[in-house]
């Protein structure tokens, strides 16, 4: 198997006991289901605390490309080290000499590389200020620096998705300055209470507005004088994209075509569901993708579910870069024999998008094979996996569907 994208050191001193709660939290998150579909999970996070015998002594090291683990064992290609600021590391830090200065010196010259990323936590204000500590951390940003009361959202929630966020943007192949949000959304309708759709899309905005996350929003961003239909067709295919889906969404071309470009282009998706008296029917453009529920609550639209849904949209940022990587790394070290590295299980939409873009005069699988295509877990349902196999049987190319996930992958011991 491949070796992990992607490792995350969580490092505190143990005297400081948030420290292993936070790192807890980080497991949690990074370990969950929004990451496990990846080859070998992807995303490994380990612990760095207490020292080989004592606590005065600093931990276990951090393996990068620069300094690799010993007995053969490969480092993760992109390494994300989270030091948690608080007043015992200040305080162990402070002795120059000591097992922990030396260590906590040790991250400036990992950082060199660019495969290797700072993202401290403060603890405490106190460890920071006018410290050893501050001079040798002092100059990364900090995450999770704003207040979680003004998104209406909990300290833990903007924790583990300033980190994410801040973890996609350092692993992008595009030098961009921060991850961008597409709103999609309908121009008009009613909610049943008589409030107008356009009541939640601007909650949705004032929920990014509170993160570090930016936004397209046709009606300001769109310039006068711009060919505003390239515009928006240009924005889908390069941003996030969250589909604010109320009971008109579903019936609006243009709607529809935003999505469209989106998966066709492998961009994040997410819906957040608003729909409240009904559709006369949906679109099979339109789902296969993450859906989160967002309700109102005393008049007002819940915000935590829009922080829910906007969490959700970062984690699948990252996800799609570590995929985009892991494609990358595979072609390095071994040959999979994949035809198509697909960012999320494809669909009609996007098979046959990827049909179309088929060289003839490539490589095509031999004797009349089967094209490979590896997708993140879970895996496809059998009638879907039938429908775009006779798909591909019934194109052009004539040839069967082998339709994989890393999980399958390693199942089959390839």
């Amino acid at each position: 198997m491949l070796p992990p994208v992607l490792e995350i050191y969580v490092v505190w001193h143990p005297g400081d006991k948030a420290g292993k709660l936070i790192a807890e939290e980080f497991v949690r998150h990074f370990r969950g289901a929004s990451f496990s579909g990846v080859i070998g999970g992807g995303v490994h996070v380990s612990a760095r605390s207490y020292g080989w015998t004592s606590i005065t002594d600093a931990p276990q090291p951090i393996y990068t490309a620069r300094s690799p683990a010993p007995n053969g064992l490969t480092a993760a290609r992109y390494v994300a080290i989270v030091p948690l600021l608080g007043n015992q590391l200040a305080k162990a830090v402070q002795q120059e000499g000591s097992p922990w200065h030396a260590y906590v010196s040790g991250f400036s010259a990992l950082a060199i590389d660019t495969s290797t990323g700072i993202f401290p936590y403060l603890l405490n204000s106190e460890a920071m200020d006018g410290t050893i500590l501050s001079d040798l951390l002092g100059a990364y940003q900090q995450i999770a620096a704003g207040d979680a009361t003004a998104s209406q959202e909990t300290v833990s929630s903007l924790r583990t998705r300033d980190l994410t966020q801040s973890i996609a943007q350092h692993l992008s192949p595009v030098d961009e300055e921060r991850l961008r949000v597409f709103i999609s959304h309908t121009k008009h309708g009613f909610f049943p209470d008589g409030s107008e759709v356009q009541t939640l899309v601007q909650a949705v905005r004032r929920g990014i507005a509170q993160t570090r996350l930016a936004d397209f929003f046709d009606a300001r961003d769109l310039q006068p004088g711009k060919d505003w239909a390239a515009e928006l067709e240009a924005n889908a295919a390069n941003s996030a994209l969250l589909s604010i889906r109320t009971d008109l969404y579903a019936s609006r071309d243009w709607c529809q075509r935003e999505v469209s470009i989106a998966k066709r282009s492998g961009m994040p998706v997410v819906t957040i569901d608003a729909i409240g008296r009904g559709e006369q029917r949906g679109s099979f453009l339109l789902d296969h993708v993450p859906r989160v529920p967002v309700r109102q609550s005393n008049d007002n639209w819940n915000q935590n579910d829009i922080m829910r849904g906007l969490n959700l949209l970062v984690d699948e940022c990252l996800k799609r870069v570590i995929w985009l990587r892991q494609q990358e790394l595979a072609i390095e070290v071994a040959d999979l024999g994949i035809s198509w590295w697909a960012s999320h299980a494809p669909e009609p939409l996007t098979l046959q998008d990827w049909i179309d873009q088929i060289d003839e005069n490539s490589d095509l699988p031999p004797d009349g094979g089967a094209f490979r295509i590896m997708h993140p877990d879970p895996p496809l349902g059998t009638e879907e996996r039938r429908v775009l196999d006779s798909m591909m049987r019934a194109s052009r190319f004539k040839r069967p569907l082998d339709i994989m996930t890393p999980r399958m992958l390693a199942a089959r011991g390839v």
